[in-house]
């Protein structure tokens, strides 16, 4: 049953509860958000969440604003950011908790993936055009965003609001995807070269919602070995971007290999009920919260 208050269950090492709400992945208008980081702060602080972490894609642009914004307020804003990282082929992405914003690698490794974002945006551009003769998608999706980075989430608001698409999830079904028009395949950072980066930042590495990703069990261990080999630190157990039934799963993952878990919305917008901030199911009990690195 889905809980809008939720206890961060049992912390056993201390005996004690904790009773703060947590929400630890959730984007703004940085990224490809709806609320602005402002806006997400209050909206947090509307649904009684103690702490929250803006954790955009492949940039830091809304931390300033959203800790302002949060200084006059009960909740603790944690600094982070999701990477998106290329593994065998495939997009997963990882999220980086407690980062210092000053550090100089992260600050790189950020103007590089926007570069290549930009990059990709074009080539999307092109292949809709090309494939399905959907002109000037690009300067529609910059329509859309309210940063500089353009990310996928933008074609597909450009798409419905030219009638090539109902909504979202069909704009997403029609195109952008493996073999639809607007399909390009990425080349992101490596996870190795990620996982140091959120190091060098004095940061806590996080896989974000890992059932998502569509790995076989044998797969899904191999990324999680190689994380925690690299010196990742703990997974999302909980993820509004992955099905409940698939929380027992993750979990034993997080025991197996001796990951601390993490839990998050993955909140872009109030239209998307599914991962609305705070919203979660019931947790199970035997886990190693990742709430004890963050103070």
């Amino acid at each position: 049953m889905i809980k809008l208050i939720i206890v961060w269950l049992i912390q056993l090492k201390y005996g004690k509860i904790d009773l703060m709400l947590y929400d630890l992945h959730c984007h703004s208008t940085a990224s490809d958000g709806s609320l602005t980081p402002t806006q997400l702060v209050e909206f947090a602080q509307s649904k009684a969440i103690d702490y929250l972490s803006l954790t955009d894609h492949d940039t830091i642009e809304g931390l300033k604003e959203a800790q302002k914004a949060a200084q006059d307020k009960t909740i603790k804003l944690i600094n982070g950011i999701e990477f998106s990282v290329t593994w065998q082929a495939k997009t997963v992405h990882i999220v980086g908790l407690k980062i210092n914003p000053e550090s100089k690698l992260l600050l790189e490794r950020i103007n590089v993936l926007q570069k290549y974002r930009r990059f990709r945006a074009q080539e999307i551009s092109m292949d809709l055009d090309n494939k399905a003769q959907i002109k000037n998608a690009l300067q529609g999706a910059e329509l859309f965003s309210q940063s500089k980075m353009i990310g996928r989430v933008h074609f597909a608001q450009f798409l419905v609001h030219q009638g090539y698409a109902k909504d979202i999830k069909q704009a997403f079904k029609k195109f952008l995807v493996k073999n639809k028009p607007g399909y390009i395949k990425d080349s992101w950072a490596s996870l190795a070269d990620i996982i140091e980066c959120i190091h060098q930042a004095n940061g806590i590495a996080v896989i974000a919602h890992p059932a998502r990703y569509g790995l076989k069990l044998k797969k899904l261990k191999q990324l999680v070995d190689e994380f925690k080999s690299l010196g990742g630190q703990a997974i999302e157990v909980v993820s509004g971007s992955q099905c409940t039934n698939e929380i027992p799963k993750i979990n034993r993952l997080a025991e197996e290999f001796n990951l601390y878990a993490s839990i998050g919305s993955d909140f872009h917008s109030q239209d998307m009920p599914w991962n609305n901030l705070g919203q979660f199911p019931e947790l199970p009990i035997n886990f190693k919260p990742v709430s004890e690195l963050l103070n």
